[in-house]
């Protein structure tokens, strides 16, 4: 593939220092994958990665998500590792400075697409972060780096309208927490349910002034390629585009691969490169194509390397197909009918796009 794009790309052996219980699934060898699958990507097309530095958050960009209190038990927590914050979440002794690092990871690479100093990222991070919530840590997840780049973006850069996409396969409850009272923060969520953490019903659509910034998407075990795809185009894309953001952000889990030890659904590279280029196509319509991607969950070496080298494809290539203009079928009887009539039947006032034919 011929290419003139570039993506910058946050990775660095610092964040393999955070260290579990022997059998983790949240274990360094992630990264080895994602590592992997970037080496890859720059012997196939030499020039398009531009690595960036990770820098750590300071106290100020953290407590605008986090209260004090969990920043300062965060800290305490690892003064006395190796050990657990929840029956999930541990710690080692360097969890502290490499969970900041990654919360900064995101800031910087956000700032820095607003600032016009790139268009797109990806950061190979760890440990994850949707999970968090603004007073514990939960479900693997430390700070919540997603959410602490949005509010970065919103009091550093003067960015008024946020689109965070969360396809992990779990919901992002702590990211849906930090923003559903924010008509400017549109949280859109893919992720099998029922399943951990047991949030992202469809009927959480947000909160006060956040009414119908929420828009959950909750899907039965065992969907594949073709459901992914078609609610991206008949669900998520009518919605972002209507919200017309000026920033997209995206928790970039691969735990819904078909590989995937903790997940049960089915999508494979096909999918994760189909799902990256409706996102792009969004973003390219919207915001001037700034959109970046965290990495969150994913605990299978195959996912991950897949999963990497899919968004790279998609969002590198110079002239891809519209995904946009010709849209899945959606039958009826199907699992997907039924995720998107549910999903029309609670949003259909909120975004005009979205109905359930």
């Amino acid at each position: 593939m011929t290419t003139t794009r570039r993506m910058h790309v946050v990775e660095d052996p610092r964040f393999r220092d955070h260290q579990g219980p022997e059998g983790h699934p949240e274990s360094p060898a992630r990264l080895l994958a994602v590592g992997e699958a970037l080496t890859q990507w720059r012997e196939h097309a030499p020039g398009t990665l531009e690595s960036v530095a990770p820098r750590a958050a300071s106290d100020a960009e953290i407590l605008a998500v986090h209260t004090e209190d969990h920043l300062r038990g965060v800290e305490a927590g690892v003064k006395r590792a190796p050990g657990n914050l929840d029956p999930d979440t541990f710690v080692s002794p360097a969890s502290y400075d490499v969970a900041r690092l990654a919360a900064g990871s995101c800031v910087d690479v956000a700032l820095r697409i607003a600032n016009g100093e790139a268009q797109q990222a990806f950061a190979a991070l760890r440990p994850p972060g949707h999970h968090a919530e603004a007073d514990r840590a939960m479900g693997f997840c430390l700070f919540n780096g997603v959410a602490i780049a949005a509010r970065a973006l919103q009091q550093q850069a003067g960015i008024d309208r946020i689109l965070v996409l969360d396809w992990d396969v779990h919901h992002g409850n702590g990211t849906q927490h930090s923003f559903e009272g924010d008509k400017d923060v549109l949280y859109v969520s893919t992720h099998q349910f029922p399943f951990y953490p047991g949030t992202g019903a469809v009927g959480e659509t947000g909160t006060g002034m956040g009414i119908g910034a929420t828009l959950n998407i909750p899907m039965p075990p065992g969907c594949g390629d073709y459901e992914y795809i078609a609610v991206f185009q008949h669900l998520f894309a009518p919605a972002a585009l209507e919200f017309d953001p000026d920033f997209i952000l995206v928790s970039c889990g691969f735990d819904a691969h078909e590989s995937d030890p903790l997940g049960s659904m089915g999508i494979t590279r096909t999918g994760y490169f189909g799902m990256t280029q409706i996102v792009r196509e969004v973003a390219e319509t919207a915001c001037n194509g700034r959109l970046a991607f965290i990495l969150e969950g994913g605990y299978a070496a195959q996912g991950l390397a897949e999963g990497t080298l899919s968004v790279l494809e998609a969002m590198l290539q110079n002239e891809p197909e519209s995904l946009l203009s010709n849209r899945l079928d959606v039958p009826g009887g199907s699992n997907l009918a039924d995720i998107v009539r549910a999903v029309a039947d609670v949003h259909a006032s909120n975004f005009a796009g979205i109905t359930a034919g």
